[in-house]
């Protein structure tokens, strides 16, 4: 199908993206920065007009649903999403050495969406428990809120290596912005991505009593969902009431987003009324 194809050359797309910001950071050549600039805008759009064919594709097969119900089309979905929070924060920063960070999750995401051989591509009827109006809120709330998480796992990444050797005149480190700069905006991707993992929580339990008669079952997703969210709002309890700065914020923040992973990808390997597996 077209969206596929479309989707497959974005994959290596936001490959070269990487390797545009790799340059930029390692050779200090600010050119190397705005083509990956340039190239993240084209695959965002590119990903964006792949996103839209499916859904119209999904309409013409007379299925008629958003691209957001297997794994498959949540992995493209959160790799849409990561770019896009990527391309603002770049925007508002005027900073390129994110990308180095970021753009490596989105290729590796949508690399697993394409080759994995557990995912099947193809536009599937939905099964009974996903045909609800809560589809698109739970989804689009939880994946911002797992975009925002991988945000701050990257900042987090950078904020330690930078702690490391502040002081450093290689180009990768001396480019990396100042570390109060990574650990506030690494806060505020925490703090937008704790209340969207929230929203995305209550939705989730509104749509699981009008599917399965309960707000909440103790399903392996709804645990991990739960363990993850604790730990956020661990960590935002840390830094607002005890005062926590930096390093402990940023270590916390990277086994966060661990649990994120396992959350999205390591439960679907259990068996339980979440697993992509069984729908």
């Amino acid at each position: 199908m077209l969206n596929s194809v479309i989707l497959s050359y974005i994959t290596f797309l936001y490959f070269f993206c990487f390797l545009s910001y790799l340059l930029n950071m390692t050779m200090g050549k600010e050119l190397f920065g705005k083509i990956g600039t340039y190239l993240s805008l084209l695959g965002l759009m590119g990903h964006t007009a792949g996103l839209i064919i499916r859904w119209i594709e999904s309409y013409r097969l007379g299925i008629g649903h958003a691209p957001l119900s297997n794994l498959y089309e949540s992995l493209v979905f959160f790799a849409w999403a990561l770019m896009l929070l990527y391309l603002i924060i770049e925007w508002r920063t005027k900073n390129r050495s994110f990308g180095v960070f970021v753009t490596p999750i989105v290729f590796l995401t949508m690399s697993y969406a394409s080759f994995s051989p557990d995912i099947n591509s193809r536009i599937q009827p939905l099964v009974p428990a996903l045909k609800s109006n809560w589809l698109i809120a739970h989804v689009i709330t939880c994946f911002f809120g797992y975009a925002a998480f991988a945000i701050a796992f990257g900042l987090s990444i950078m904020y330690l290596i930078k702690r490391s050797k502040p002081d450093s005149t290689n180009p990768f480190i001396r480019l990396i912005p100042d570390i109060s700069i990574l650990d506030e905006i690494s806060y505020q991707m925490i703090l937008i991505g704790f209340l969207l993992l929230t929203l995305g929580i209550i939705t989730g339990s509104v749509w699981a009593y009008s599917a399965w008669g309960s707000y909440w079952s103790w399903d392996p997703k709804e645990t991990w969902s739960l363990i993850t969210w604790l730990i956020y709002a661990s960590l935002l309890h840390s830094r607002m009431i005890r005062g926590w700065r930096g390093k402990k914020i940023a270590i916390l923040s990277i086994i966060g987003f661990m649990c994120v992973l396992f959350t999205y990808l390591g439960v679907n390997y259990l068996p339980g009324l979440h697993s992509y597996a069984t729908s």
